[in-house]
């Protein structure tokens, strides 16, 4: 008798009869972004309140940061005494007792431990060192939200951490204890806006996650805006510290609990089942039903034939075991080192113009208020112009379009005067350089998360951010370089930044790869470097 053949006993192991509808049993293996496409709806009304609530916390992070251009300003004074004449522009010189402060020593800082003159220099200070723990944070946070505690733990956490620290900086004695905890509040508000924003656009589906993106930065802005308003009513720092501060705390009571962690953080950590729990939820939601026999799967298993190939159990689990990804796996490959280097930069260029521009409102020498509260509100068409474009023309032209337009109008204030007519010219040449970086800082966010997978995409987004903090710290040392000088540095680093995002590839309508393996199998089909 003649052996068997593989081919014989493969079709000896097929079933006899097969289901009424002639299809086998094997599940159907999709990933993510599919099964948003196919079952679950790429953002119907479960995104629409998840995408909400959890970007709420970026006018959290509005109010942590911003707070010091009230906290710390530099108040009005008067002459009160013999030897001082109103019409000397600054305090310094004056004989002790001759001035006072018109709101008294409690209005700031600066007031009330006398950060004037050769001083001054630690109003500075204090801001950058709340940068600089904003991007230790970032590192920090990026890594623990793409490993142990998960996007919705560490907003949870970190929300705890800046609502309590903002209560006890209200309590400095003196101003070390005030710049330690400046400091240490800057650790956690560094992961605010990173944490938020992938928890709220990973379970979106790819055509609506850009727009949908870049729409978290209404948020921030708002967040601003109403800062202008909670300062004009508490002109005390201290006070003024615990009404930024309570948000966080009510933001951790009332909506963290109805927040749903990340599918996607689920599936790369091997929680298959709570991942699937999850897109049920959605789809239910969105009035839809995942059909019984439908799986998750990631990337790069999402090639194999499920047709054909049966699964045991032990290679089941195999396949969806925790992925784990770091910052050295993104150094490790080629195609994302670069990518890593070249975003890092960018985001550090636009980092320098948007904050230097944002605190040159100090140098306006007009309402603090009215001034914070326009610059928020020019923001908004920014947005809303870079989301209506973003799927039209791509996320790398407008990158380099929105820098080079903020970089040529820095350029043109850097050769108005400080006087007359060409001083109004200069402030709306800010005003329009601010609006095109605040276009371009919107669409970096979601530029960054599309050129990552969501292994690594956290701690890549981490990396990123502290560029971006890195330019803040610089921001308030080029600010006090005069009137024309800051101009001129803008201008250079927006048009720089511009060139760098020509080496940038396109990711509009490419998939949001899960693994390493699966972003590099996917890209070898399109090449980064082409348009």
């Amino acid at each position: 008798m003649p052996s068997q053949t593989p081919e014989v006993l493969g079709d000896l192991q097929q079933p006899l009869i097969l289901p009424a509808n002639g299809k086998s049993n094997v599940p159907e293996k999709l990933t993510i972004d599919e099964m948003l496409l196919k079952y679950c709806g790429e953002f119907g009304r479960w995104q629409l309140r998840h995408f909400v609530l959890t970007s709420l916390a970026w006018a959290l992070e509005a109010f942590h940061t911003m707070v010091m251009i009230f906290a710390d300003r530099e108040p009005r004074w008067w002459c009160t005494g013999p030897g001082c004449s109103p019409a000397q522009a600054q305090v310094c010189g004056l004989p002790s007792g001759s001035w006072d402060w018109v709101d008294g020593p409690g209005s700031s800082t600066v007031a009330e431990w006398g950060l004037v003159c050769g001083e001054k220099y630690k109003v500075g200070l204090v801001q950058s060192l709340f940068f600089f723990g904003c991007m230790i944070g970032a590192g920090v946070f990026g890594h623990l939200s793409d490993s142990s505690l998960g996007r919705k733990g560490s907003l949870t956490i970190i929300c705890l951490f800046n609502g309590i620290l903002g209560c006890l900086t209200a309590l400095s004695p003196n101003y070390v204890v005030y710049t330690l905890l400046r400091f240490l509040s800057g650790l956690g508000t560094g992961g605010v806006g990173m944490c938020a924003f992938v928890l709220a656009t990973e379970p979106i589906g790819p055509s609506k996650r850009g727009v949908a993106g870049m729409s978290t930065f209404y948020f921030f802005s708002t967040g601003i805006a109403l800062l202008s308003g909670v300062a004009y009513m508490f002109p005390s720092w201290r006070s003024l510290y615990v009404a930024s501060s309570i948000p966080s705390i009510v933001f951790i009571t009332i909506v963290i609990p109805f927040l749903s962690e990340s599918p996607r953080w689920y599936l790369v950590r091997g929680k298959t089942k709570e991942a699937m729990e999850v897109m049920r939820q959605m789809a239910h939601s969105n009035g839809r039903i995942i059909p019984k026999g439908v799986e998750l799967t990631l990337d790069d298993n999402a090639n194999k034939n499920n047709d054909v190939e049966i699964l045991k159990e032990d290679s089941f689990l195999e396949e969806n075991e925790a992925m784990k990804g770091s910052l050295i796996d993104v150094l490790k490959s080629p195609i994302t080192r670069v990518r890593l280097y070249l975003a890092f930069m960018i985001n550090f260029c636009c980092a320098v113009v948007y904050y230097g521009l944002s605190l040159n409102v100090v140098n306006l020498d007009t309402n603090l208020y009215l001034n914070v509260l326009l610059n928020a509100v020019a923001e908004m068409p920014a947005f809303t112009l870079t989301a209506i474009m973003l799927d039209r023309f791509g996320r790398k032209p407008l990158t380099i379009g929105t820098m080079w337009f903020s970089g040529v109008f820095c350029l043109l204030g850097s050769l108005m005067k400080s006087y007359g007519i060409w001083k109004n010219i200069r402030m709306i040449s800010g005003i329009l350089g601010i609006f095109g970086m605040a276009g371009t800082y919107n669409l970096l966010f979601i530029y960054t998360v599309e050129l990552f997978p969501t292994v690594v995409r956290n701690a890549a987004l981490g990396c990123v951010t502290q560029a971006s903090h890195m330019g803040a710290i610089l921001a308030p040392l080029v600010v006090v370089m005069g009137s024309t000088y800051p101009f001129i540095v803008f201008s250079v680093c927006g048009i720089v930044g511009g060139l760098l995002g020509f080496f940038l590839p396109e990711t509009l309508n490419r998939p949001l790869y899960d693994t390493m393996a699966g972003m590099e199998e996917g890209e070898l089909e399109k090449p980064d470097f082409e348009p």
